[in-house]
């Protein structure tokens, strides 16, 4: 049922003038409505894939657990980097100075604790 209504709008989609029957039409047509439908529905969709990335990053920052480091006798390299909250690559230097001595263990080289506490002494 139409009304006798005559209202200049501007649609919201496109920008065009156009005269709506009804006081909550917002777009000109039913192409402008749906392109706006998708529009909104695509911005959505981006806006939750980039509170799940953000949320996946805040998981992966969090700090590594430091009770099972602690409680090794023999460390690699980045678990000592951990213990000590130095790089990975500064570990390495020491171990190529002769300051840290390394035992190549498969693929990884292992460092007795004991060297490690030895550095502060």
């Amino acid at each position: 049922m139409s009304s006798n209504l005559y209202i200049p709008k501007t649609c919201k989609h496109c920008g065009n003038a156009f005269t709506a029957r009804t006081t909550v039409t917002k777009y000109c047509g039913d192409t402008c409505a749906k392109k706006a439908y998708k529009a909104r529905k695509r911005k959505e969709k981006i806006r939750a894939t980039l509170t799940k990335d953000m949320q996946q990053q805040k998981e992966a920052v969090q700090i590594p657990n430091l009770n099972t480091v602690n409680n090794k006798d023999f460390l690699s390299v980045t678990e000592a980097s951990q213990l000590i909250g130095v790089s990975r690559w500064t570990i390495q230097r020491m171990i190529q100075q002769g300051r840290l001595k390394a035992v190549p263990f498969g693929r990884k080289r292992i460092v007795a604790r004991w060297q490690i506490e030895n550095l502060f002494n």
